[in-house]
């Protein structure tokens, strides 16, 4: 069934000043130039080439790997780094993906961690360094495929979905819709820059950092989201004042709790502080996720919606176009913003978190361990429901997808993408994670999935 040559290419691409495997990268790529073009039951073949590595004594690396999927199989394994290819053959019997992880060890299983060789005393060493702070440090591959994902699909939604959504709609138009605008001065007298408060329904106003040209004329809204942050200190997670800004268009940066702005740095700490719950940050709370309506995704999409009314009430706008993008839990809310506001012409996420959040316990599929318990509850605000929501005038561009990303798995965005009926457009980067994208040039493999 299944077909296993274990081994390892290793290439020398020149002299490094530095351990054997500091500056190699584990490359891998399916028989397919598209991942995705399996059938159930056929088989997949991953080949992983180890490049950039010095030559290093025998038996001193091993390489440990293992393959998981949609369908609950696993399999795993350990062999020595040798000068072969490591070619791994599997296949999947449903619509689903298969997940193939492999690291470099020393003999004792450790993972070797790559040490960073830059000189911190200059501009291009102080980059390195913070770079590598971010930096996965092992030697290792995190990719997939997939078969028939196009029959992907969730649990179904609930009956009152669209009623539940027009409540929601019906409490936040009882808001008046005021603003309050706080100048913030910029040196480029060609924007202007405010500290937005807007009442809104829920717990906290919707707030967020705007830039407006003072060119006399109509320009297009873009709305940008923020990733999944808790952390204080006024730095990390909390949006910044605007140093500068675009002379062609309104820009939002959104702040996605409402919390008030132009503030000290005690006043954030003390923030986050206040949405922990034992050690479980916001929408983490599985008490909380019973109930749709006490969810902290409430407010979130209470303070989107208004911020995206109030934008368009802005006399400069050109009436016609609003971009609205993000990266994780900034791609959920831009696939929130437009699946709730119709007048969204282009949504541009990256990574979406939390598609099919609905199904994910249920339907069994793999996924990290860092992720939110289903509830019933959450399929309010599951991306797969709200997808189909998305008029045609509405176009998605999923600016990356990792095939290696089970923060945010491949399976939960193909079940989102099934469900649009907008035009649309996905690249599929092989070996990427949440955090990681492999170095160009290296031989990698994406592709692009679109329809129109």
């Amino acid at each position: 069934m299944k077909r296993l040559m274990m081994a390892m290419a290793l290439a020398a691409y020149g002299a490094f000043a530095a351990g054997e495997l500091d500056d190699a990268q584990l490359i891998g790529a399916t028989d397919k130039a598209r991942a995705i073009d399996y059938a159930c039951g056929e088989k997949m073949t991953f080949t992983l080439t180890l490049k950039n590595a010095k030559e290093y004594p025998a038996d001193t690396y091993f390489v440990s790997w293992k393959r998981t999927g949609d369908d609950g199989k696993t399999e795993s394994g350990k062999l020595p780094l040798e000068k072969t290819p490591f070619v791994y053959t599997t296949s999947i019997d449903k619509p689903g993906f298969v997940r193939l992880t492999a690291y470099v060890t020393d003999a004792k299983g450790n993972a070797y961690k790559k040490t960073l060789h830059a000189d911190p005393n200059t501009i291009e060493g102080r980059r390195a360094l913070n770079r590598w702070e971010r930096a996965d440090k092992r030697v290792f591959f995190d990719g997939g495929a997939g078969a028939e994902p196009a029959k992907i699909q969730s649990v179904p939604e609930p009956a009152d979905f669209d009623a539940f959504w027009a409540r929601h709609k019906e409490r936040l138009a009882k808001v008046p819709l005021k603003a309050d605008l706080v100048e913030i001065p910029l040196k480029d007298t060609r924007v202007k820059a405010y500290a937005v408060t807007i009442a809104c329904a829920g717990p906290r106003p919707s707030t967020g950092y705007m830039t407006v040209p003072t060119a006399p004329g109509k320009y297009p809204i873009s709305m940008s989201f923020h990733g999944y942050g808790h952390s204080g200190n006024g730095k990390g997670h909390v949006i910044q004042p605007p140093t500068y800004g675009a002379t062609d268009r309104i820009f939002f940066n959104f702040s996605p709790h409402g919390y008030e702005l132009l503030r000290e740095p005690e006043y954030y700490d003390e923030f986050y502080r206040s949405l922990m719950n034992g050690n479980r940050t916001f929408g983490f709370y599985d008490e909380q996720n019973k109930d749709p309506e006490n969810s902290y995704f409430s407010g979130f999409t209470y303070r989107i919606m208004r911020a995206l009314q109030y934008l368009k009430t802005r006399p400069e706008w050109d009436g016609k176009n609003i971009r609205v993008a993000g990266g994780s839990m900034g791609g959920l809310q831009s696939m929130w913003a437009a699946g709730l506001d119709p007048d969204v012409t282009l949504a541009e996420p990256s990574i979406p978190w939390n598609c099919d959040i609905g199904g994910r316990d249920t339907l069994k599929r793999i996924i990290d361990p860092w992720y939110i318990h289903e509830t019933p509850a959450l399929r309010y605000y599951d991306n797969v429901n709200l997808a189909k929501r998305i008029p045609k005038t509405c176009t998605v561009n999923i600016t990356r997808a990792g095939l290696g990303d089970y923060c945010c798995p491949p399976s939960g965005i193909w079940a989102m993408w099934n469900n649009l009926k907008c035009p649309k457009k996905c690249r599929w980067v092989q070996g990427s994670t949440h955090g990681h994208i492999p170095p160009e040039g290296m031989g990698n493999q994406e592709f692009v999935v679109e329809e129109n």
